[in-house]
């Protein structure tokens, strides 16, 4: 008998959720992800105290005036990357400013920037992907991205409606919040007690079969897991973002993994009407989908501007 993770890898693309670089060798996924709040936590580490002091003589030497905090944060991002795009054989994703989030053309500019660092590091942009909020405006950015040639993962969501805003634009991935969307319905009374009475679990599996009903060919990513069961609840999902802590969990248990999502043809579903006035009101209309997405936002600033402190540290070091 195989052990779980290797069970789940039969049926799922698995990609590791963390910025930890080391933690990333040790595990073996094919995709990486992160995000601000990941970033944070692994610039704090004094084993990538390099990567964030080059950050900031990058930006010393070729940034602007109020720019060069924002180029430090990107360059930082970028950094991180490349590191793992030298681990992992697949894609890696980084985050643009989440304080962009309602901005098209600054989630353009700081995008195409990112690409272009990354170039400049040599690394090749197709495998990259750039990590937006699934608000109306960065699906709005995504679009403008995609004709740009440059492929997008949007993040943060928590509703139907989100995701297929993400597909009808051509958004090449999007990562669905499981975690967070339990953890909602938990606080306002909701009892789960396995997978498939799982709000988090149900709503990815409800976005896989509008997807395939429609053949949209955005990929579907399942992210913010609580524990294995979610995860396994998901097998056969296109991807899957793990922790490396569930990943360990995986891979130390033994068992067989069933295929989930994809073991049968896909339901009859009614297509969404997308149009703003009544995408934006669904969107208004879901509380747990609005006030998660508000909260991931605000706490991805937030953590974006504790990783500016850090690196404004470093400049008084290079003044």
């Amino acid at each position: 008998m195989t052990d779980k993770l290797t069970g789940l890898a039969r049926h799922t693309v698995i990609v590791a959720d963390t910025g930890d670089i080391s933690a990333i060798k040790a595990l073996g996924a094919e995709d990486c992800t992160t995000n601000p709040s990941l970033i944070l936590k692994a610039a704090g580490k004094a084993d990538y105290a390099h990567l964030i002091d080059e950050a900031v003589s990058y930006a010393a030497k070729n940034g602007r005036g109020d720019d060069r905090l924002d180029l430090a944060l990107d360059k930082v991002a970028v950094n991180f990357g490349a590191e793992l795009t030298r681990i992992v054989p697949g894609y890696v994703s980084t985050e643009v400013d989440a304080r962009l989030s309602f901005d098209v053309e600054g989630t353009v500019a700081r995008a195409e920037r990112i690409i272009a660092l990354y170039r400049e590091a040599g690394v090749d942009p197709a495998r990259i992907l750039i990590k937006i909020a699934a608000t109306w405006e960065g699906v709005k950015a995504a679009a403008e991205l995609k004709n740009k040639g440059i492929a997008t993962n949007l993040t943060l969501i928590f509703s139907l409606v989100q995701a297929a805003l993400c597909a009808e634009a051509g958004v090449f991935l999007i990562s669905p919040f499981v975690g967070r969307i339990t953890d909602w319905y938990k606080a306002h009374g909701t009892t789960v007690t396995n997978a498939d009475d799982d709000p988090g679990v149900r709503s990815v599996r409800e976005i896989y079969n509008y997807f395939k009903a429609f053949d949209y060919k955005t990929v579907v990513m399942g992210a913010s897991f609580r524990n294995t069961d979610q995860i396994l609840g998901l097998a056969g999902c296109d991807r899957l973002t793990i922790s490396p802590q569930l990943l360990e969990e995986l891979r130390g248990s033994e068992g067989d993994v069933p295929r989930i999502l994809g073991a049968t043809a896909p339901q009859k579903v009614e297509r969404l009407d997308l149009s703003e006035p009544r995408a934006r009101f669904m969107l208004n209309d879901d509380a747990m989908s609005h006030e998660k997405l508000g909260e991931g936002i605000r706490q991805f600033a937030k953590d974006t501007q504790a990783l500016e402190q850090v690196l404004q540290k470093r400049f008084g070091r290079t003044a």
